[in-house]
């Protein structure tokens, strides 16, 4: 009965690769840092910019509230300053950690044409 041997291994085999391909699937694919350099240099140029008129704004409102003219507004650009640049450093830390445990797709484009100009000079 050598038939139905072959049979469970064909099947469990196309299982074991729907599983697979299920598995690929249902990964989270991870984005390329690279390609959105541009939209990530906007955010956190928002950042700096947003956290330096958040501490203008709470000085000036310190300042409105308790008179103390432009103490409150020094106080809170600097706050606002020294807020915006840790929010920038630990967002930097943490794209170049993710950026260091992705795996590169392919070949750089300069070996590819290094290789391509190694095979035309060889023939």
């Amino acid at each position: 009965m050598p038939q139905p041997d072959e049979e469970q291994d064909g099947a469990l085999g196309r299982l074991g690769q729907r599983l697979d391909d299920f598995d690929a699937k249902r990964v989270r694919q991870v984005k390329s840092y690279g390609e959105s350099g541009a939209g990530e240099g906007y955010r956190l140029l928002a950042v700096l910019i947003g956290g330096v008129i958040v501490g203008l704004g709470l000085g000036w409102l310190f300042d409105t509230l308790a008179h103390t003219s432009p103490f409150g507004l020094i106080g809170g650009l600097l706050i606002g300053t020294g807020a915006s640049v840790y929010m920038i450093a630990r967002s930097a830390t943490r794209t170049s950690g993710l950026a260091e445990h992705t795996k590169p797709v392919s070949a750089p484009v300069a070996d590819q044409k290094s290789a391509v100009f190694e095979d035309d000079n060889d023939g």
